[in-house]
């Protein structure tokens, strides 16, 4: 559609920043791109982040509807001079989500949205009045939001506890979505998380309320009924005896569970309510607003055929005729299927060993000049990079900032997947952003399809701030839209299991990662022939693993070395000075 105007619509919440962009032609206002970008809460953001996260916005437009979570009116003036740092030409309206989702949900209508994400809120139009209830904020207020969902339930697992000594039977998710062993660790991670952080255990919340565990319904009941008594209270006073009620936000729109729950409360006490899901995102109230016009917007945006197609059309994607029947295969028919199909692995390696070699020595190169490796993936490539980077520390005593793991999604993503992290492409651009990335810096993006939006943004970042940078894919066939400084193309083929890129994929990908990190520590002088002279005596095995090198080296005895290595408080580099 040719657009005469083009209009920005921006939602920021705790959770996430979604942006649609919209373009007013002749036919009326229409959808033409939309994304998400990391959380923008106006209280819990500096403006120096929200700077950053604008700057991956669309910077072309006409006019801009800016609308935050936290955006009170005292703040609206210093919200439009931050937007008019960054959009200078545009005219630009701001405000707080609340006017937002008012604006999707309702138009210029009367009735009660109640919005519920990680806070939540309640906000009735009558005519020219507005009503408001709860959206406090998570320390004083947010009852019946993913945080509060997420604090009782953490509390009651601590009070289960302390009063009987049991279990609350989702004590074991939580700790395994996050990564913990036990209640301690537990305690010393809620002491440091923030708002979003929290938020992220609602899911586990609701899944345990819909298997039965009683307490995690007790949890959900009381958000429903807090925002049920805040829809009443809301309608009470603007005196709406059966009043529209639109919900909003990610807890009504994943979990129907709450919805269900918040139906049924309501209907006890206003029979005649009309409860019903927004058809419209925050994003395109926004953006409504800032239009200034009655026009409804087309809510859907054009289908991009020509990335879907370029999937499709990747080897990883595509079907593997020598697996066609792999459920009627014997276990001993689907091993010997597998290590067959590893084959391609060492293959893919090996016509890729001239690239490999030239990754070393540009990581090396740009180590030994006390720049960093950044790895920046998403799903199984950014767990890979992570897990890659969280290795060379203990391996070869180097500082955790030498080489960083970025996965889209951030910590979450590494136990679960982070619905449409990978595809925010701005996301990747700002997560380099934030990391000071430089020309000191090389950036490895890690991706099976070769386009994965997260980590090419990250790289098309890395490369304007003159960072060296490297594709890593196992889809030599992909389109090549943009280039990068090195481009290593595994070839593996076809899945097993068709799409799965953590089988032969993935395992190319981490011998590949095994090999630029541990080629440019080479490099870098931190092993002394296939032994490693810099790695972290962190625990007995390494102690014992440094005392059998020292003893090896040095032509001593066992107890010798231990004694050398305690005169050097473990060090081991040093015990082997002169050797």
């Amino acid at each position: 559609m040719e657009s005469s105007e083009r209009i920005l619509g921006v939602e920021g919440g705790g959770t996430k920043t979604a942006w649609a962009l919209v373009g007013r032609g002749v036919e009326g206002l229409r959808v033409v791109d939309q994304g998400t970008l990391p959380s923008s809460n106006f209280r819990l953001t500096s403006p120096e982040r929200l700077r950053a996260i604008f700057r991956q916005l669309p910077q072309e437009v006409d006019r801009v509807g800016m609308f935050l979570a936290g955006c009170g009116p005292d703040d609206h003036h210093s919200l439009a001079n931050l937007c008019s740092e960054i959009w200078p030409k545009a005219k630009v309206v701001v405000g707080s989500d609340r006017d937002s989702g008012l604006a999707a949900a309702l138009g210029r209508g009367d009735g009660i949205v109640v919005n519920a994400g990680t806070g939540a809120s309640v906000t009735g139009r009558r005519g020219d009045r507005i009503e408001k209830a709860g959206g406090w904020g998570h320390i004083l207020g947010d009852a019946g939001g993913g945080y509060f969902l997420s604090v009782q339930a953490l509390r009651l697992i601590l009070r289960e506890y302390d009063l009987h000594r049991g279990e609350a039977h989702f004590t074991a998710d939580i700790l395994r979505a996050l990564a913990l062993n036990n209640r301690d660790e537990l305690v010393r991670w809620a002491q440091t998380a923030d708002k979003m952080e929290v938020a992220t255990l609602a899911p586990i919340v609701f899944e345990a309320a819909m298997n039965g565990e009683v307490n995690a319904v007790k949890i959900i009941e009381e958000g429903a009924c807090v925002l049920t008594e805040y829809t009443e209270a809301v309608a009470t006073r603007l005196h709406l005896l059966a009043p529209k009620v639109m919900l909003l936000g990610g807890l009504f729109q994943r979990d129907s569970v709450y919805t269900h729950a918040f139906r049924r409360r309501l209907k006890k006490n206003m029979p005649d309510a009309r409860v019903a899901m927004s058809d419209q995102a925050p994003e395109l109230g926004a953006a409504w607003l800032a239009a200034e016009t009655e026009e409804r917007i087309e809510a859907h945006p054009p289908t991009r055929e020509e990335n879907i197609a370029e999937l499709s059309s990747a080897l990883t994607e595509q079907r593997n005729p020598r697996s066609e029947n792999l459920e009627k295969l014997s276990a001993q028919d689907l091993v010997e299927l597998f290590v067959a199909e590893e084959n391609c692995v060492a293959d893919a390696l090996r016509k890729e060993a001239a690239g490999l070699a030239r990754g070393i020595e540009m990581v090396s190169g740009v180590l030994q000049k006390g720049g960093r490796l950044f790895y920046v993936g998403a799903g199984t490539s950014g767990r890979l990079g992570v897990l890659d980077a969280s290795e060379i520390p203990p391996t070869f005593g180097a500082s955790p900032e030498m080489v960083q793991g970025i996965v889209a999604g951030g910590a979450a993503a590494l136990q679960r997947g982070v619905e449409g992290a990978e595809d925010d492409r701005g996301g990747g651009a700002l997560a380099i952003n934030e990391r000071g990335g430089s020309g000191a810096d090389v950036v490895c993006g890690i991706s099976a399809s070769g386009r994965t939006p997260f980590v090419l943004g990250a790289l098309v970042e890395a490369k304007a701030r003159g960072a060296k940078t490297i594709l890593l894919t196992c889809n030599p066939a992909r389109a090549r839209t943009e280039s990068f400084d090195l481009e290593i193309d595994l070839e593996t083929g076809p899945e097993i299991l068709t799409g799965s890129t953590r089988l032969k994929a993935g395992t190319a990908t981490k011998i590949a990662l095994n090999i630029l990190s541990t080629g440019a520590m080479v490099a870098l002088g931190k092993v002394r022939g296939n032994l490693m002279i810099d790695l972290a005596m962190s625990n007995e095995k390494l102690r014992d693993r440094a005392a059998r090198l020292v003893a090896e080296l040095a032509k001593c005895n066992y107890a010798e070395a231990v004694e050398r290595l305690r005169g050097c408080n473990w060090n081991l580099r040093a015990a082997l000075r002169g050797m």
